[in-house]
Parts: structure tokens; C-alpha cells; sequence
């Protein structure tokens, strides 16, 4: 029988790995691939992620030949800092998976922290810099290396002198509210004594440099009180976009927008003033605006909306492209900036860690009462979100360019719409799922699909622990698995299918292969007679038979693929069961056991298709065509049957 793709999650969860942010497939016939090193930097300047030693690029497994030999040569290049700049790898992200074609040799990536990135090959980090995008690694610009380069410096990214830049390339008026806001928030605050030029240096936003000696405005100052000619000047990437998008007609852009149009100062500080308001002008919630505009009557939700804008605000890297954007939609918020998360997403869901790519600007917002130190800003959005049992803010990362997106809405955790449509779907199941599965499904249901990451923004389970809770909802039929590695999504099953612990469903009177008007009845009215009463005598038994049946495959990992066959045309006999149920029973992952059982033993005519003409269908299902058992020791050569 012609050897099928593995799927990697079975590699992953064997390891007890999750699913990682990438996934690459290597040949390992040749010894340890010159590529290998490529994907190695890439993934540690993107997310990390894992290589698969010893699997094709279609996903077959050829296994490697000498594991310790290719464990030896990894570690000696990885710490030869002529090949490698940095080694993030330690011994537990090297591990042997046992598989039925051949040893697969896994690695595992870990993300370099900003510290530590670029990790490049050779010895010049301008010419062996990877990254990865949609189609894998490719080789970064001096640009975005320069970036990275940036960003591992001590000294922040706003905190650069502008040479030539004085006091008069500010808005005064802006300085001068900014003063007024600070006397009202902190009246007794001793910067308030100082002159403009005094402020601004404690601000950060003028400097003076000890050793060069050269003196003057900041990035940071330029950027919070700058005038409109001198941003452009001095910042020639800066652009800040605020846009409502309230219209129910899809042909209004939209409703309301502030940009930079000559009409008012488009600094961060103007522009902060001017959104917050306009983002919490409809909100049904108490609010009362005190003389500083801040803490009166304010509740987590306004306070969540405001560090979602700060929080784009300091971040935004303002050498990048397309500039900070903030979108009010009818029911949701967005924020969108430049640059890339300088925590890893683990980190930053933990909350309780700082990094700042802009610290004056920080410091500026929070003394005003805008923003805090404590890198709790994530966990205030997403308190402000639970309070009201909305679901949970959601984050992305855009590459080339690089943009961070939040995304805030206003829809209830389980909208009461999505559950009763769940319900009727999976019928009385679905109340008997866990928490977490049903917000699995809510999700899945209610933003088009749902992934390990999202799960994780979600719910507060290990990622590992989030892969076997969406591979146990893929079994039982409730969720139907798309792609792999970074691509990894989960949609919601058609609505025919059932969970698996709901296996007689296909019996109830509403399934289609019982309804009168269904084609398939009408052209073998005669075979679904027969077979009726046959379903209906064992309806109160069928998920304790099927189970006895399957039962020497859930006992044993490793089944010979001649018993497996066998157990399969016992199961289908004088039924009709779909891929998720039949992985449900004998414990397999249902992509598998199509590839590897199901679509041979439909080729030599072991199993029929519900559907023949359509068998790619989600809720496929097959029976047993009526040839010997025996006959399925001929799909394969396997010693081992």
C-alpha cells in the first residue's frame, strides 16, 4: 500500500509538544540538511516553531538513519560561532519519535527574545538574517535587521537625539495642556516647577548626551508635542489614522475620521485626546468624565479601551510602515500599530512584564494616569472584557510589514444565538461538553474557526493541553481540522455530523439518511428498509457494541494495519459511520485514518462511500460493501499484520 502523509500534531502531542507557531518538514537521507540552519534562524527571529527530521516535504516519513550521529553534528554546529551566532536550543528540545515508517528526529525551536535576535549564520547579521513568512524562510532586508538591531539596544528607540530640532518645532499648546493635566492628575508632582525646557527634559523628551556632548529634542518629545510640519520632518514615517466605521451600509467607508488634514496639531498627545473621547462616546455603560478627563465613575471597560490606544501608542515602532490606526466599529474596537511584540505571546499573556520599545513615551502617559509600568495593561483588557462576559480581546501579527492588531469586541463570551445553534446542531451532547470545549466551539462558531493561539487569549489551559482538547472536539466529530503548523485551524464540522459520544445520532429521525427526501433513500428505498429496523433493534445498544469492537485498538497504540482493517469492516457492517466517528471508537486521528485505511479500503472495494460522488465531503460516511474480511490482509505488506 503507497505510504500516506503523517499528520505532525500525532509527532507533537507524542512529545508532549504543542502546536507550534511553524512546522517544517526535512529530509534526513543525505545526513543533517544545509537547510536545516536557514529554518533555525527564521523561526528563532519569528515565533520559534519545530523541524521534523526525517519527513518528506508531502509529509511521508523516511525516518533517519543514524540518530546519534545526526544529534552529534546538530550540537556541534549550533555552538560553532562560525556557523551560528547564538545556540537557544537545550537538551529537552531534542527528541526521538518512534514511528511505524521510520525514527523522526524532532527539534525545537525556542523564540529568541529581543535581546537576543538577529540569530544569524555566518559571521555579518546583514547577509544571514532569516525570517519567516507565509512561504517559509526568506532572507531579511538591512532594514528589518536594522530594526532588529534596534530594538535590543538599552537605550529605547524614542530616546534618540534630533539633531538640528529645538524648542520651536513643538506645539506649546499642546505642552502647556500636557502641564495642566499633569497639575490636575498629580498636583503636588515637583516637575510642575519646572520651565518647558526643565519638563521636557525630565519627560525624556530632551536630552543631552554625556559623551558626544550634542543636545536637544527627542524623538519622544518631537513625537508627543510636535507640530504638523516638523513631524513629517523629523519623523518622515509618522501617520496616526482614527476611523468609525458605525454605517450598517457596507458602501460608507465610514462614518467619522481624524487624521493628519492641516486642521489640528497630529501629535500623539492631541491625537490621544481627541480618540479617547470619540472611542467611548456610545458606550451603554456608567461614565462620568472627571476635570483631567480620566477616573470619575470610570469602569474597567473605559479603562481597558484607553490602554488598548496607549498601549498602540508606546509600542508602535514610527520607523515602520502604514502608522498607528484605531478603528471604532458598532461591535467591536481595533488597534493596529508598527513594529512586532517584543515578548513572546506567552509572555505577554502572563502579563507582569514591561518591555517598552518607547520608554519616554510611556513614562509621559503614564504620569497623566494613562498607562502603568507594570506590563498590566493586557491583563486590563482583558478584565474589562470579562467583566462584562465579552470575549476575550484578540491579537495578532502582520509580517512585511510588521503590525501588531488587537482587536476588542463587543460580543458576548457565549452569545445565547451561537449556543442555541450549537445545540441544535449536536443535539443533548453538547450540554455534557466541558467549559473549555464548548468555548472551543463558541469560538469556532462565532469567528469562522478557532486555533491554539486564540484558545490560549481564551481560556487558561497549556498549550499542549489546548491541542488534545481541539483533537478530542476533531474526534468527536465537532470540529474539522485545516492545514498544519502556523496554518493549523479548526472549523466547525457541517452541521450533519455528531459528536462522537453521540455515535446512534445518525439513527435519529432527523438525520438525512433517514429522511424521505433524500436522494440517496429514493434511489435504494428498498436497502434503507432493510436496514432500518435493523438500526432501531440495536439503537439502545449501539455505542456499547461499537465500543467492545473497537476495543483492541483503544487498548494498544500500535495495531497491525490487517487488524485494523478488520476492525473497521466490523464496524461498518450494516452501518453507516463518518471518518470522526470511527476515529472517536478506535482512538486514531480521523485525517489518519482516512490516508492510511479508509481511502484504500474504498479504492479495493472494502467500504463504500455514503457519498460517492462527492468524497471529500465533511460528513462522509461508509459501510461495509459486503466482500470476506479476509480479503483486507491484501492492502498491505506490513510484516507486522
Amino acid at each position: 500500500m503507497m505510504q500516506k502523509p503523517i499528520n505532525p500534531l500525532d509527532i507533537l502531542l507524542q512529545l508532549d509538544w504543542a502546536e507550534g507557531d511553524d512546522l517544517e518538514f526535512k529530509s534526513a537521507r543525505g545526513g543533517l540538511p544545509k537547510s536545516l540552519w536557514e529554518t533555525y534562524s527564521a523561526m528563532a527571529n519569528s515565533h520559534g516553531g519545530v523541524i521534523l527530521l526525517g519527513v518528506e516535504d508531502d509529509g511521508r516519513v523516511s525516518g533517519v538513519v543514524d540518530a546519534k550521529k545526526l544529534r552529534k553534528t546538530f550540537w556541534d554546529t549550533i555552538n560553532n560561532r562560525g556557523k551560528v551566532n547564538l545556540n537557544l536550543c537545550a537538551a529537552a528540545d531534542l527528541a526521538e519519535a518512534p514511528h511505524a515508517d521510520g525514527l523522526i528526529l524532532a527539534i525545537r525551536v525556542p523564540q529568541a527574545t529581543r535581546y537576543q535576535r538577529p540569530v544569524f549564520l555566518g559571521q555579518n547579521p546583514l547577509t544571514g538574517t532569516y525570517r519567516r513568512n507565509d512561504e517559509g524562510d526568506y532572507h531579511c532586508t538591512e532594514q528589518e535587521v536594522g530594526r532588529m538591531l534596534s530594538d535590543r539596544a538599552e537605550e529605547p528607540a524614542d530616546s534618540r537625539i534630533l539633531e538640528g530640532f529645538g524648542l520651536d518645532d513643538l506645539d506649546l499648546t499642546s505642552l502647556h495642556q500636557y502641564r495642566q493635566r499633569l497639575a490636575s492628575h498629580k498636583p503636588t508632582h515637583p516637575w510642575l516647577s519646572e520651565d518647558d525646557r526643565g519638563l521636557l527634559l525630565k519627560l525624556g523628551g530632551w536630552r543631552r548626551d554625556r559623551e558626544s556632548g550634542l543636545e536637544g529634542l527627542t524623538v519622544a518629545g518631537l513625537l508627543m508635542f510636535g507640530r504638523d510640519e516638523t513631524l513629517r520632518e523629523g519623523i518622515p514615517g509618522y501617520h496616526v489614522d482614527y476611523r468609525e466605521r458605525l454605517s450598517p451600509d457596507p458602501a460608507v467607508r465610514w462614518s467619522d475620521r481624524l487624521t493628519a488634514d492641516g486642521a489640528w496639531q497630529p501629535n500623539l498627545f492631541q491625537f490621544y485626546l481627541r480618540v479617547a473621547g470619540r472611542l467611548i462616546a456610545d458606550l451603554k455603560l456608567p461614565f462620568q468624565l472627571d476635570a483631567d478627563l480620566f477616573r470619575k465613575g470610570e469602569t474597567e471597560v473605559h479603562e481597558a479601551i484607553r490602554e488598548a490606544l496607549v498601549n498602540a501608542l508606546i509600542h508602535a515602532d514610527y520607523n515602520g510602515q502604514g502608522g498607528v490606526v484605531v478603528e471604532k466599529f458598532r461591535d467591536a474596537f481595533e488597534f493596529s500599530n508598527p513594529g512586532t511584540l517584543l515578548v513572546s505571546f506567552d509572555q505577554m499573556l502572563r502579563g507582569n512584564v514591561s518591555e517598552c520599545r518607547n520608554k519616554s513615551l510611556q513614562t509621559m502617559f503614564m504620569l497623566i494616569g494613562a498607562a502603568e509600568k507594570a506590563g498590566s495593561g493586557v491583563d486590563k483588557m482583558r478584565r474589562g472584557w470579562a467583566s462584562q462576559h465579552w470575549r476575550s480581546p484578540m491579537l495578532r501579527e502582520q509580517v512585511q510589514p510588521d503590525r501588531v492588531f488587537w482587536r476588542l469586541p463587543m460580543v458576548s463570551l457565549i452569545p445565547e444565538e451561537s449556543r442555541a445553534r450549537l445545540e441544535g446542531y449536536f443535539g443533548k451532547e453538547f450540554n455534557r461538553l466541558s467549559k473549555d470545549e464548548v468555548l472551543a466551539l463558541v469560538t469556532a462558531d462565532v469567528e469562522a474557526n478557532v486555533d491554539n493561539a486564540r484558545m490560549r487569549q481564551i481560556c487558561t489551559l497549556h498549550a499542549a493541553d489546548v491541542t488534545r482538547l481541539l483533537q478530542g472536539l476533531v474526534a468527536k466529530g465537532a470540529l474539522v481540522q485545516e492545514g498544519q503548523g502556523r496554518w493549523t485551524r479548526y472549523r466547525l464540522a457541517a452541521p450533519e455530523s455528531s459528536l462522537h459520544s453521540d455515535v446512534d445520532s445518525e439513527h435519529k429521525a432527523t438525520d438525512s439518511e433517514h429522511k424521505a427526501t433524500d436522494s440517496e433513500h429514493k434511489a435504494t428505498d428498498s436497502e434503507h428498509k432493510a436496514t432500518d429496523s435493523e438500526h432501531k433493534a440495536t439503537d439502545s445498544g449501539h455505542n456499547s457494541d461499537l465500543l467492545a469492537i473497537a476495543a483492541p485498538a483503544r487498548s494498544q497504540q500500535r495495531l497491525s494495519p490487517g487488524r485494523m482493517e478488520q476492525l473497521l469492516l466490523e464496524l461498518c457492517h450494516g452501518r453507516w459511520l463518518t471518518r470522526s466517528q470511527l476515529a472517536g471508537l478506535l482512538d486514531r486521528h480521523p485525517d489518519g485514518l482516512r490516508q492510511r485505511f479508509l481511502n484504500p479500503m474504498v479504492a479495493h472495494g472494502l467500504l463504500r462511500l455514503r457519498y460517492p460522488d462527492k468524497p471529500n465531503r465533511a460528513d462522509q460516511a461508509y459501510t461495509a460493501s459486503g466482500l470476506v474480511k479476509e480479503n483486507a490482509v491484501s492492502l498491505t505488506n506490513d510484516p507486522d499484520k
